[in-house]
């Protein structure tokens, strides 16, 4: 038990870094054209690594929500 209330906030410290690389690497450059006015509203789907890297997201963002979850847990069972 001890183990893994040492360990879960280097976990969350990994995954939160991961979750701000996989949110940067999904930037579109059409977005900031749409600030300025010159942005074209045609939709596409994702596919590919595109879908994969989204999908990854997620996965990453869920899992720093168990591990705060945890971590809420751990701490009221000491306290």
């Amino acid at each position: 038990m001890e183990i893994i209330k040492l360990a879960l906030p280097w976990m969350q410290v990994i995954i939160s870094v991961a979750v701000v690389a996989a949110i940067l690497l999904q930037r579109n450059d059409a977005a900031l054209g749409g600030v300025f006015g010159g942005g074209d509203s045609i939709a596409h789907t994702k596919r590919g690594i595109e879908r994969g890297l989204f999908i990854t997201t997620v996965v990453l963002a869920a899992l720093f929500v168990i591990t705060a979850i945890l971590s809420l847990l751990f701490q009221t069972q000491v306290s």
